[in-house]
């Protein structure tokens, strides 16, 4: 699995980025957005349960993200009719604020190294990648554990101070210094 430090694999994916559809679907690469932060975030399968709620936390938080350079990403091995038909039918996600990308031929997420071995789904993979596109934060969960997209928007924070961040820093703690 690829971890902090190492450079975001190069991706080219469909994927929707609204439930109408005059102006369903988008590529997105890694060109997309090229000077900002990059939340990329993995879920197993759509139609699922544990999934949606994950999915409608970023969506909440996603003018926090915004307002700290960043845009969020939603990844799935599901086709990108798959994750339209979702949003259709599912409150939760029918106005969801970012795309929902589908690597439906497993190559990015077999890069990352965060497919399932025995399912051959997507871990509950999140990664944190800054504007170089550089790896800066992974988390992955088992795929019976949501996430906590408060603790993503943390990290962020963090990272995004350059400095020293004690355990349970929140956006404007005070930060360590070495003396």
């Amino acid at each position: 699995m690829l971890t902090v430090g190492d450079k975001l694999p190069i991706f080219d994916l469909k994927s929707v980025v609204s439930a109408n559809q005059s102006d369903d679907f988008a590529q997105i690469n890694n060109e997309t957005d090229a000077d900002k932060w990059k939340i990329l975030f993995f879920w197993p399968k759509d139609f699922t349960f544990v999934c949606p709620t994950e999915i409608a936390a970023f969506g909440q938080l996603n003018s926090d993200f915004k307002e700290r350079n960043a845009v969020i990403y939603g990844i799935s091995t599901d086709s990108e009719y798959v994750h339209l038909a979702w949003r259709q039918h599912h409150p939760d996600l029918n106005i969801l604020p970012f795309p929902m990308l589908s690597d439906i031929k497993r190559e990015f997420s077999s890069a990352l190294g965060i497919l399932h071995q025995q399912e051959g789904v997507c871990l509950r993979a999140t990664f944190i990648v800054d504007p170089q596109g550089i790896i800066r934060f992974v988390s992955v969960n088992d795929l019976s554990v949501g996430r906590n997209p408060h603790e993503v928007l943390r990290v962020l924070d963090g990272l995004q101070t350059e400095e020293l961040c004690p355990c349970n820093w929140q956006k404007g703690d005070a930060v360590l210094s070495v003396a």
